[in-house]
Parts: structure tokens; C-alpha cells; sequence
């Protein structure tokens, strides 16, 4: 199954992640299909901390690409997708 999850980057507590559609058995910093965005939870403005290929994401959901559960909560943060009531 193809999944959108993240890859880690950047030195020791100092996190970066890109988020990438990559097939469910590829380890966690494999390669990669697409890489369809960027994560930067050390980053003070919440605006530029989390920067998407929003058309690509919707393309890969459509095609039947499921989100990791942190990735998810992240897109609908940034309302790519519809939050769950």
C-alpha cells in the first residue's frame, strides 16, 4: 500500500521532515515516489512551518494513498483535508 508519511532530517534535537508518499515496506528514511512537502516543528511561525504540494497530496489521496495518523492530524491542520466531527 502507497502512504504519505514523513522522513526525518536535520541534526540531533533539531528535527526536520519532508512528507513523502513511499510504499508502506520501505524503511523510514527510504526512497521516496514524491516528495510532497516540508516540516519544521522547531519553527516559531506555524505558518512557515509546515509547507505542502497541496494538488500533489490531493492527487495521491485520490489514487488511494493513505496519511500515517501524523501526517493526517498535519493535513488537516493546514485544512487539506476535511477535519473529523
Amino acid at each position: 500500500m502507497v502512504r504519505i508519511r514523513m522522513k526525518r532530517f536535520g541534526r540531533r534535537h533539531a528535527p526536520y521532515y519532508r512528507l513523502c508518499v513511499m510504499d508502506q515496506r520501505a524503511p523510514r528514511d527510504g526512497q521516496a515516489i514524491e516528495e510532497v512537502g516540508t516540516y519544521d516543528p522547531m519553527e516559531k511561525d506555524d505558518s512557515k512551518a509546515l509547507n505542502l504540494k497541496a494538488d500533489r497530496i490531493q492527487h495521491w489521496l485520490s489514487v488511494g494513498a493513505q496519511p500515517s495518523d501524523t501526517v493526517k492530524s498535519l493535513l488537516r491542520k493546514a485544512e487539506v483535508i476535511p477535519s473529523a466531527k
